[in-house]
């Protein structure tokens, strides 16, 4: 369920990541050296953009990483299982002295 969580996560970042492009592409492809502004020599609307940008690259990341730790666990719980099965394992609830 971690695993999924994190690709939901990851996948949802993704979509607003291209909707971010999209939308530098719209705002910026007629712009040429004019929408500079003089007092802060930025393009007008950076700011916000790339607050969303770099939201959404942190989402992006978390939710890669929620799926990778989820996906960890998922095999280590497999392995043992696997294991007991056998019974070379130890089960997992189980303290041994």
């Amino acid at each position: 369920m971690r695993a999924l969580s994190g690709a939901i996560i990851t996948s949802g970042a993704l979509v607003g990541l291209g909707l971010t492009a999209l939308g530098y592409g719209i705002r910026f492809h007629g712009f040429g050296p004019e929408a500079i502004n003089s007092n802060s020599h930025q393009m007008f609307g950076i700011p916000t953009l790339l607050l969303i940008l770099v939201l959404l690259v942190i989402a992006m990341v978390i939710g890669v990483a929620i799926a990778f730790i989820g996906l960890a666990y998922h095999h280590e719980r497999r392995y043992y299982e696997i294991q007991q099965a056998k019974g070379t394992g130890t089960p997992s609830h189980i303290v041994t002295p």
